[in-house]
């Protein structure tokens, strides 16, 4: 994979060891942390871990401004649902980007470079992610690129005090969709099958 991108207004990068404290600050920010699955005052040594042990088939993707490009704004992160090779098409997706940057594309940007890491040098097919359902502007940014509503997993988290529901959402690459359709007769109806592998929240 290439490992340093220009993109329109952000560089897109590889993360690496030397971000996890900027990881680690993201993550603990009080506006953030709420929309993930992670707990507060997580440690940086749980980040420093985290980007250490990071295998071959997880990719994170790091979002800098081209003129800093130490400081890390957002991430992403492409990840396997499990070792068996039926499922090496599938790839879940984790986002986050630093609220003082919110609204500046970095999210959007973040997002056309996994897409295109996915279908371009990986060949997976299908992108899945969890996104809680109360949080519509990430919704609305998934839509945008494509991201369909599959299903709900209701209660599958609890955070500041209260259950909380999971919309389940997936990108399917055109090629995945036109085997998908040959494989229906014609009486039948395609039926998505919601996996609690899709909830991704980092």
């Amino acid at each position: 994979m290439p490992v340093e991108r220009e993109g329109q207004r952000w560089l897109i990068r590889q993360a690496r060891m030397e971000d996890a404290e900027a990881v680690w600050r993201i993550f603990n920010h009080e506006a953030v942390f709420p929309n993930t699955m992670q707990l507060p005052f997580s440690s940086l040594s749980h980040w420093q871990q985290r980007l250490e042990s990071i295998e071959r088939d997880h990719h994170m993707l790091a979002a800098c401004h081209p003129q800093t490009p130490e400081t890390l704004l957002g991430l992403i992160g492409l990840h396997p649902v499990a070792a068996s090779a039926r499922v090496a098409h599938v790839r879940t997706i984790g986002l986050a980007v630093h609220p003082d940057y919110a609204g500046q594309g970095i999210g959007s940007q973040l997002l056309k470079a996994a897409i295109d890491l996915a279908d371009n040098w990986l060949n997976v097919t299908r992108l899945s992610l969890g996104v809680y359902s109360h949080n519509q502007r990430a919704i609305d940014l998934y839509e945008r690129h494509g991201f369909v509503k599959e299903g709900l997993s209701r209660g599958i988290a609890f955070g500041h005090g209260r259950y909380l529901d999971s919309l389940e959402m997936a990108r399917l690459h055109p090629r995945l969709e036109q085997a998908l359709k040959a494989q229906c007769g014609p009486d039948e109806t395609q039926t998505h099958y919601l996996s609690q592998q899709g909830s991704t929240r980092c």
